[in-house]
């Protein structure tokens, strides 16, 4: 570089010094902002069982590569590229392959050991094993497929970000027409994972894959084409508002890419909730009806069968306890993938950490806190309820049985029908009784996991519901501050007239806290806002939060920027808000079916479903006994036909209802916490608190009904078996 460039250099260089202020561009730099810190923020932004994901592939991948056809490999590539993993689609084969072949062995090593330790063959012995090895080659498919069920989870928050994306960027570049510092703002506020997407962009133009951003955003998009077109056509769109000279039609393609997002996003639900009916009722028969309803004559029908009823037991737990609740997951999951983009609850963590700690209990002893994590108050819980569900069996071990409504409490048998006694070998429960006591079970499941989430989110639903009620309202106080800045009021005056006309609604508080800050402790309009106690902090929205940078931004360019950045977030706003809630109108029908489902039509069902099945294996026992002690005759058909009939019912092939109704139980909370999950991704995406706050209300409500109901109806159907006389006249 000679003299002449250098002296060039110097002299633009000390104009633009002069022209730009430090400020304006201060922590916009892509190279510091999003290069150097890609890394860790990627770190940071995965949590510990991503990364353990990953470190399990890679070994297996080293261990023994597994190549997959040539489609399998294009997708896992896809869905890697798109969850950021550091793995080859090799390794995510690998590791599925490796890792059930390791459990297939577990299972071999373990019933051979059994079958040593016990001395003899049976059927358990030989059925159990093949069918947990069966389960296993199955999961083969799934487990390779890993990155691909993150990438579609991935693509459902992302989707729910894209909406007040696309509005952030709307809002930075209605006042300063600059993609780079448009999309870092936006990054700043989206929260992950979409986030973590728009600061790829910038690292693959730091590390050489892109030399300019247009075409490394223009990549990027192209990974949503096939998900997300009305996201591609809005950044176009916003992209081509970089090349218009004339202002006005600088500003109407920017509104433009605003309105298609949220037109092309009610479009898509509305497809999305037609089709959703069929797999709701699907999953509704598939998860619900079917299953339960089998159970009714299951204790019928498997008394009729071969095989002792601990191979029954143990098949049942490995279908309903394991086998059917990854069915419905995964088909719900499935259906759940297909969800359009929506409008995404501000992640209220994200938005102030400091307020993590409400996670837990919180114990003030003198100046310091004491934090309790609410998992050991949830097992505690568990433990205590669930326990009174094994007295039966400690019952048995101290021999203690007694007469309970005509019949025994415990009723434990041998296997000629009569009452079992010490030295025989006993089967059972079948006593009410015990079915009574098992109901604790599912109910200290149910509460002891309902406890967890409620203490995990009910603090946090509060602080929603007070920045939900801001937010609502917030679009008309921007408008009204908007006017009076407009009128050449300042903006700390403005604030409060604002405050003092809106009263005590939120965004009034809001105002006036902003407001009081300024007056009070001399702040400056920044801190008021965005300082250590300031505004913000009372009210943790991305929403809010963006709209008052965007305030500040434009407040240095005057008043007249100010109000037209003002009016236009408050009409921003007032249309994502009206399309959401249209949205919500769209799958009201199905939400409202399946939180039906959840909390009351699956526990009665199953409820019911105990109590027949407790009275079929009163009968059944019953019955046995009578046939084994029936008298002789002198006709040796007669006596013939009551010993083969007395075959057909053994003991050893009925299925205690104890254990019965322990599987039944266990279902329906299994059902109950993967419908809650399902319904509140269809209706909300991706929204932590709002799923931790239904998985407490739907745990317990389900709980309680199925206990309720199970227990009465038992009590009913169990009078009615006893009150049949099955004498030795049969």
């Amino acid at each position: 570089m000679d003299k002449f460039e250098k002296s060039l250099l110097e002299k633009y260089g000390k104009q633009l010094d002069r022209n730009i202020s430090t400020e304006d561009v201060k922590g916009y730099k892509v190279k510091e902002s999003y290069s150097r810190d890609y890394l860790n923020f990627r770190e940071d932004s995965f949590n510990k069982r991503k990364n353990l994901y990953e470190r399990l592939s890679l070994g297996f991948g080293r261990l023994l590569t597994v190549k997959p056809s040539d489609k399998e490999y294009d997708e896992l590539a896809k869905s890697i590229e798109a969850v950021h993993l550091k793995i080859k689609p090799e390794d995510a084969v690998s590791f599925g392959t490796i890792s059930i072949f390791l459990m297939v062995l577990l299972v071999i090593v373990v019933s051979a050991l059994f079958l040593l330790s016990s001395g003899s063959f049976s059927l358990v012995s030989l059925v159990v094993p093949l069918l947990l090895i069966l389960i296993l080659l199955l999961l083969i498919k799934p487990l390779s497929r890993i990155p691909v069920y993150m990438a579609r989870k991935w693509r459902l928050q992302a989707g729910n970000q894209m909406v007040l994306c696309v509005l952030y960027i709307v809002m930075y570049m209605r006042h300063t027409s600059n993609l780079e510092h448009a999309l870092k703002f936006a990054s700043e506020h989206v929260g992950n994972p979409l986030a973590l997407d728009l600061r790829k962009i910038f690292w693959d133009i730091e590390i050489g894959k892109y030399s300019t951003l247009k075409e490394s955003l223009d990549s990027y998009l192209i990974t949503w084409r096939d998900y997300n077109l009305e996201f591609v056509e809005a950044m176009h769109l916003i992209e081509g508002s970089l090349y218009e000279q004339n202002e006005d039609r600088r500003i109407s393609l920017l509104e433009k890419s605003l309105d298609v997002m949220l037109n092309g996003t009610y479009d898509k639900m509305m497809h999305y909730a037609q089709d959703l009916k069929n797999p709701i009722t699907m999953i509704h028969m598939l998860g619900v009806i079917l299953p339960i309803l089998g159970l009714v004559i299951l204790p019928l029908v498997g008394s009729l069968m071969g095989g002792s009823g601990l191979t029954k037991i143990i098949v049942l737990f490995l279908i309903y306890n394991i086998l059917l609740p990854v069915v419905v997951y995964v088909f719900g999951t499935n259906v759940l993938s297909k969800r359009p983009t929506g409008y995404n609850e501000t992640n209220i963590l994200n938005q102030n950490p400091e307020l993590k700690k409400y996670e837990n209990i919180i114990i003030n002893f003198g100046k310091s806190e004491i934090k309790i994590n609410p998992f050991w108050i949830g097992l505690f819980i568990f433990v205590i309820i669930a326990f009174i569900g094994f007295i039966p069996l400690l019952m048995h071990a101290a021999n203690v049985d007694f007469n309970f409504l005509g019949t025994m409490f415990l009723d434990y048998k041998n296997g000629s029908g009569f009452e079992c006694s010490s030295g025989d070998e006993c089967f059972g429960p079948f006593g009410v009784g015990a079915v009574f006591l098992s109901l604790f079970f599912p109910l200290g499941l149910a509460l002891g996991m309902g406890t967890y989430y409620k203490i995990k989110s009910n603090r946090f639903v509060k602080i929603r519901e007070e920045t939900k009620k801001l937010e609502q309202e917030f679009s008309g106080g921007l408008f009204q501050l908007g006017n009076r800045v407009g009128d050449g009021i300042p903006i700390e005056v403005a604030f409060f007239d604002v405050a003092s006309t809106m009263g005590d609604t939120p965004t009034g508080t809001f105002f006036s806290i902003v407001s009081n800050n300024i007056s009070q402790m001399g702040m400056s309009v920044k801190d008021a806002i965005f300082g250590e106690r300031g505004a913000i902090w009372y009210y943790p929205s991305s929403l809010i939060e963006s709209s008052m940078k965007v305030l500040l931004q434009s407040a240095k360019k005057g008043p007249d920027v100010v109000a037209k950045a003002l009016t236009s977030i408050s009409s921003y706003i007032s249309n994502i808000h009206r399309v959401n809630e249209r949205l919500k109108d769209l799958l009201s029908e199905v939400i409202s079916s399946m939180k039906s489902q959840i909390s009351f039509l699956t526990p009665v069902i199953a409820g019911i479903v105990v109590g027949i099945g407790a009275m079929i294996v009163t009968i059944l026992g019953r019955l046995t006994s009578e046939l084994v002690n029936a008298p002789t005759t002198g006709d040796e058909a007669f006596s013939g036909s009551l010993g083969g009939l007395a075959g057909l019912f053994e003991i050893t092939s009925i299925i205690p209802s104890y254990y019965l109704q322990l599987i039944i139980g266990l279902y329906v909370i299994q059902i109950a916490f993967i419908l809650t999950i399902l319904a509140n991704g269809i209706e909300n995406g991706s929204d932590k608190i709002s799923e931790r706050s239904s998985l407490s209300k739907n745990l317990y409500m389900s709980g309680i009904i199925y206990f309720l109901i199970a227990a009465v109806v038992t009590f009913i159907f169990t009078l009615l078996a006893t009150s049949i006389n099955i004498g030795p006249g049969i």
